[in-house]
């Protein structure tokens, strides 16, 4: 009898150890308080470098189930994430895009119980305004700057929001975008002076070198760089190399370890040394995407039937190299 209590105990602790949160309190909202742009760098609130490692939602109207403080406690303690990003898709048939049909409010509701959520778990949250399929961000411009507005003003005293104005601007010129962010981001920081604000770049996120020759007039912002790892690899490190060297401040709020589509192949070579680039460069980097779609980007398996109480088998091959990646550099600063 001994000898089985002996072995249940051991396969207990055993348990507990695999399934052990990778949450390590670093440049977390309640040390590293309200973050700032230094230079090129994302830093806290006594100037000193931070790196944000987390992951992003799928459009918040297809994706509302895994918006709990459960499933929040999750991602910052199991997965080990320091940032969510709460992904509002602008354009989509039916229901899907805030500016085509959507319930605006319910959506709204979204983001507030993120925000909400992200705070509880101690994680910072990027609020993105989810530009895709409508390409130019003037297009909803008057949406943009009602939603901004509102959004800023309510969470003006958090200091774990950050703002993304345009996700992937496309078949659009810099110049445009300039003059789309040259409206935005003095709504937001007439509400809120010291957000750090993300601009999305030309070319799904990927033209930093060209904003890096034309950047905004404005302190406390990053841009935009996006990669999918089968897709992308050094001709696009080579741009986002010359943007660093121009002292273009960066952050990948998006990428994955697949082709663009966010489907097959997965490339975690490639991915592996993405990750190496941006550590090195001490850039910030959010993961497509926490959800269980038929997307080999999708962190969670297919046959999960879970939104909350997640452990490590419920995640697939690009959720559990996002555990084990941001497991792995979480112990640098």
């Amino acid at each position: 009898m001994k000898k089985i209590l002996s072995i249940l105990l051991c396969l207990l602790v055993l348990s507990a150890c695999t399934q052990k949160a990778s949450f390590d309190g670093k440049d977390r909202p309640s040390s590293a308080g309200k973050l700032k742009v230094i230079d090129t760098r994302l830093c806290d609130k006594n100037g000193q470098p931070v790196m944000l490692r987390g992951i992003s939602s799928y459009g918040l109207s297809l994706s509302e189930r895994y918006i709990n403080d459960e499933c929040f406690h999750d991602i910052s303690h199991l997965m080990g994430a320091n940032v969510f990003r709460l992904a509002m898709y602008t354009w989509g048939v039916g229901n899907v895009g805030y500016c085509t049909g959507a319930d605006q409010n319910r959506l709204i509701k979204a983001i507030d119980d993120g925000v909400n959520y992200a705070r509880n778990n101690d994680m910072y949250v990027i609020i993105d305004w989810h530009i895709l399929e409508d390409g130019d961000p003037n297009k909803y411009i008057d949406e943009a700057k009602l939603f901004f507005e509102e959004v800023s003003a309510k969470y003006k005293d958090e200091v774990h929001v950050l703002y993304e104005i345009c996700n992937e601007p496309n078949k659009t010129e810099w110049k445009d975008i300039k003059n789309y962010a040259e409206v935005i981001i003095p709504i937001i920081r007439n509400n809120d002076p010291d957000s750090a604000i993300i601009v999305g770049t030309p070319n799904w996120s990927q033209d930093v070198d060209i904003a890096a020759n034309d950047p905004l007039d404005f302190g406390n912002l990053l841009y935009t760089l996006h990669f999918y790892s089968a897709s992308h690899r050094q001709q696009l490190r080579d741009k986002a190399q010359i943007a660093i060297e121009k002292g273009l401040p960066l952050f990948v709020t998006e990428f994955g370890i697949t082709a663009s589509t966010g489907n097959l192949p997965i490339d975690i070579e490639e991915a592996d040394t993405w990750i190496s680039f941006l550590e090195d460069n001490r850039i910030s980097y959010c993961m497509w995407e926490f959800s269980k779609t038929a997307e080999a980007s999708a962190a969670i398996r297919r046959d999960c039937l879970k939104d909350r109480g997640f452990v490590r088998e419920d995640f697939s091959t690009a959720g559990t190299w996002l555990i084990d990646t941001i497991a792995k550099y979480s112990d640098k600063k």
